[in-house]
């Protein structure tokens, strides 16, 4: 049995999908205004910069008031020596840390004020709103000249009495093509809301307005994911949600395409898609059409037997190309696919996380995909992640590709138990040269948690000049289990 790998919203519907795997993340959602896929910079450098959470994180000793963690890019990479390391305890910060908050569970990023420098939307999940427990809060995070410090504004909950774990999921894009940033949130409930451009100062946003997937909305489940991005090259990004269909005997997973238009999202041209609880978006084939790419993790069978549609032994990556009409032709991935590094093997997690960015510069973007589960000699659920590179034809998937364990030549660590290196994956230029870097989170040391670095040569992903980043160097208690990097900002 999986043990959860951080803040997760438990139901029997999800632990007769996933065969024993009994809860479903609070998963990251990839943010995209076009075909590419934008990188964040807080302090308008040039570099990129990447955010994550330790939501778990004790703080002046509150049990998982949780914090979140920014590291700046720079000549080098990142590492704990340039960093910000926040909590509701900072200085300018919205709130207070308290015991079971969450603060850092789910982010999202993007110029919210419109003033150059890029923002990031932080959720609490677990707050308690007055006698609202669990209530959960939101808050903006100003990006400056020197990075995110802590300066923010809380975004008021529209509909408190109707759900709980406000913020649960976080996705940014400009929905209805303005030139500003919109959000949207997800909560216990099945209905998003999105807060409109122009966050100002005293966290109000442009406008508001709701819609509502056919998804579970009990149990505190809602939407398991939000992913935004451009596939039909509109000029106006769409929005993926991935969740449980409400209408069959197990409450299958299932993903829903919502297109953006001048007036904002548009439920009623929602297309279904592949199933999967991680997605990423960006365009693989150069085609200048978003490409949707989905993790459907699970194993193929419930715990009964029964067969679970659309999935792989181990774990399956769906990829669903886009198209002036939307998304168009779809094609499964396994460890089990052509040359693919690895073999599909029961409960390797295979797209457990996801995320896309062009490592060798050549105009397709490549994808990183967490294979968190997988077992290397004795050492059960080590993990491990697996790079493909795209191409004309998409993601090639007969040559070029490459894994990474902690057992790989140079890379930092060693393989242990459950240690879920690639429990969390994010490609972005870290280092100001147009090249994908890669950063893998893990729950090494019983949960502490761990980032590492490892950067493109220019044409690949390489060892060379790899690191680890610790809780312990970047400010964050090893008290309890902080889940350092279990979820990195999109």
């Amino acid at each position: 049995m999986h043990k959860p790998l951080r803040l997760a919203l438990a139901t029997a519907t999800a632990a007769a999908l996933t065969g024993g795997l009994l809860t479903f993340s609070t998963a990251a959602a990839t943010a995209a205004d076009s075909t590419t896929v934008p990188q964040a910079d807080f302090n308008n450098d040039g570099i990129g910069d990447v955010a994550f959470s330790a939501d778990g994180a004790y703080v002046n000793g509150k049990k998982a008031a949780g914090q979140l963690v920014v590291l700046y890019g720079s000549a080098s990479g990142v590492s704990s020596a340039k960093r910000s390391t926040i909590s509701q305890n900072t200085s300018g910060a919205p709130g207070t840390a308290e015991t079971g908050d969450h603060f850092g569970g789910e982010t999202a990023y993007a110029d919210f004020n419109g003033d150059g420098y890029d923002d990031i939307a932080v959720s609490a999940g677990g707050e308690d709103v007055g006698s609202d427990t669990d209530g959960g809060t939101l808050a903006i995070l100003w990006g400056s000249a020197s990075g995110i410090t802590g300066r923010g504004v809380t975004v008021a909950d529209p509909a408190p009495s109707s759900h709980d774990f406000w913020g649960k999921n976080l996705a940014a894009g400009d929905f209805d093509g303005d030139g500003k940033a919109d959000l949207a949130v997800g909560s216990s409930a099945a209905t998003i809301y999105v807060l409109k451009g122009g966050i100002n100062a005293s966290g109000v946003p442009g406008g508001t307005y709701t819609i509502k997937p056919p998804i579970m909305g009990t149990d505190a489940l809602g939407p398991l994911n939000l992913t935004a991005g451009d596939i039909n090259n509109s000029g106006q990004t769409d929005l993926v949600v991935d969740g449980f269909e409400t209408d069959t005997q197990y409450g299958w997973n299932r993903n829903w395409y919502v297109p953006g238009g001048a007036n904002g999202l548009h439920m009623s041209e929602a297309e279904t898609l592949k199933p999967g609880v991680i997605t990423a978006i960006g365009d693989i084939n150069n085609d200048h059409y978003g490409d949707i790419v989905s993790g459907a993790y699970w194993n193929t069978t419930t715990e009964d037997g029964t067969p679970v549609p659309d999935s792989g032994k181990g774990g399956k990556v769906w990829v669903t190309y886009g198209s002036d009409g939307g998304p168009s032709n779809v094609t499964g991935i396994t460890q089990d696919t052509g040359n693919v590094p690895g073999t599909a093997e029961g409960n390797d997690f295979f797209g457990y996380e996801l995320d896309l960015g062009d490592v060798n510069g050549d105009g397709f973007l490549d994808l990183a995909i967490g294979v968190a589960g997988e077992n290397i000699g004795s050492a059960t659920n080590t993990g491990a992640v697996t790079v493909l590179y795209g191409s004309a034809n998409g993601l090639n998937t007969t040559s070029g590709g490459q894994f990474f364990a902690q057992s790989t030549a140079g890379v930092p660590g060693s393989d242990e138990k459950d240690d879920y290196f690639g429990q969390d994956v994010k490609l972005d230029d870290v280092t100001g040269d147009g090249r994908a870097d890669l950063l893998v989170g893990s729950r090494e040391n019983a949960a502490n948690g761990a980032v590492t670095y490892l950067p493109s040569s220019g044409t690949k992903i390489v060892t060379t000049g790899s690191r680890t980043i610790s809780p312990s160097a970047s400010g964050v208690s090893t008290t309890g289990t902080p889940y350092f990097g279990a979820n990195f900002a999109d």
